[in-house]
């Protein structure tokens, strides 16, 4: 996993509410267990026309969005079922954060587990960040906090095990192989 400290990027902005898991990645997608090349499916059925040209007003096709790595969502983002797939594709994709004023938990601990960033924040910075789509912000974690062009920043809350990973570039098992020592020596003062 990659280190992640702040994220730099200006917004795009998907004003839906309610994007279940299976929007972010339709189930047709899930056959495989390799996180990679799963960036086309990411929001295939909206990305994409019945023909299978890209659909040119959906928001990850627009042209001024191609380098932007923050997506604005809509409440209650990644809602439905289990997917750790839909992390997988949005990283896929080149997306590296979302912003909602609510994100469903098992969505979020799939994507924190798996270096994509879920960000929560209150309604008033939402409701600008959505207006304001492209601009220019930053999502700092080690401040846990949203940096905004105006107005002051907008405080989110990580989980401090959460955060050590992300920060560190590690999942929750390298953790656990970074304390092999530890846990060996733990292992023979209990008699293991």
């Amino acid at each position: 996993m990659e280190k992640i400290i702040r994220i730099e990027s200006r917004t795009m902005v998907l004003d839906i509410d309610n994007v279940d898991t299976d929007q972010i990645i339709p189930a047709r997608f899930l056959t495989t267990t390799v996180r990679k090349g799963l960036g086309d499916a990411a929001f295939h059925d909206w990305r994409y026309a019945g023909d299978g040209e890209l659909n040119p007003d959906f928001v990850l096709n627009r042209p001024e969005n191609r380098d932007r790595t923050i997506l604005v969502a809509g409440d209650n983002f990644g809602c439905g079922s289990s997917r750790e797939h839909a992390p997988w594709a949005l990283l896929e994709a080149g997306l590296r954060a979302v912003i909602s004023t609510s994100i469903a938990d098992i969505f979020r601990n799939n994507s924190l587990k798996n270096g994509f960033v879920p960000v929560v924040i209150d309604e008033q910075p939402h409701r600008w960040l959505k207006a304001n789509p492209g601009a220019e912000i930053a999502i700092d974690l080690e401040k846990t906090q949203v940096e905004l062009p105006q107005g002051p920043p907008a405080p989110f809350e990580l989980d401090r095990f959460a955060r050590y990973c992300l920060m560190n570039g590690v999942d929750q098992l390298g953790y656990l192989l970074q304390q092999r020592d530890r846990i060996s020596a733990w292992e023979q003062r209990a008699g293991g």
